[in-house]
């Protein structure tokens, strides 16, 4: 509280603008107070140059309550899943159908449209498909990993999942000679496969770079070629991917 009984203002903090989320953000090589879509957490970021002026970006995101609401309303909307709808899984169409047991990957044997499985309805359905392609997503990415790995004469790595909102994966390398660890996005299954693919790449990339510098992109490029097409569609379609189950 400040010395005048109004609420003092932190890094961090969060504002409702016109039932919108805005995020408060203090950036020290910033000239000026700004605002900018984050579109990966679909949240509104006002940026102050110093903490004493967080107070002036949250009247400038009040004052543009319109332009927040009308970059909000251009997102990719979230919905919930339900029977009977088509999506794609690493690039492939996947019916979701509802039955009883367990929710389970359906891959005919007469090669038609595979399909997930799941009880319920709403958000117990959602739940019910998201972790069956989590189960996708760690058997495909897990092949993929051991590929580059090899490829690239490195331990096979730990590789679990998580559902970050800031990376598509993160690589722990181990002390020398010994396998390090990584962790892939989930939602890599509903982008198409070789952008999942480079996304591996990249990441076992790092089990022998740690930067991004020369040495690192000519390692993912020797693996899978002129990567800027799959970063520009994760750039682009990113927000898809996380809106892809929310209620």
């Amino acid at each position: 509280m400040s010395l005048f009984g109004r609420p003092s203002l932190a890094d961090g903090d969060r504002l409702e603008v016109a039932g919108a989320p805005v995020r408060l953000k203090v950036n020290r090589r910033a000239r000026r107070v700004s605002l900018r879509l984050d579109r990966t957490r679909r949240e509104i970021v006002a940026t102050a140059p110093s903490p004493r002026r967080l107070p002036e970006a949250a009247a400038f995101a009040r004052e543009r309550a319109d332009w927040i609401a009308q970059r909000l309303a251009e997102l990719p909307q979230a919905h919930a899943l339900a029977a009977g709808m088509l999506i794609e899984v690493f690039g492939e169409p996947v019916r979701l159908d509802s039955g009883t047991g367990r929710a389970r990957w359906v891959e005919p044997a007469d090669g038609s449209t595979p399909r997930i499985v799941a009880m319920g309805e709403g958000e117990g359905f959602t739940r019910a498909v998201v972790l069956v392609l989590k189960r996708r997503a760690l058997e495909v990415l897990t092949v993929r990993t051991a590929h580059y790995a090899a490829r690239l004469g490195a331990p096979m790595p730990k590789v679990s999942l998580a559902d970050a909102k800031s990376r598509w994966g993160s690589c722990r390398p181990g002390p020398r000679g010994t396998a390090g660890s990584i962790r892939y996005s989930w939602r890599l299954a509903l982008a198409p496969f070789e952008v999942a693919d480079y996304v591996a790449a990249h990441e076992c990339a790092h089990l022998l770079e740690l930067n991004h510098g020369p040495r690192f992109w000519a390692h993912v490029r020797a693996l899978v070629g002129d990567e800027r097409r799959h970063r520009d569609w994760l750039r682009a379609e990113g927000a898809r991917l996380h809106a892809f189950g929310r209620q």
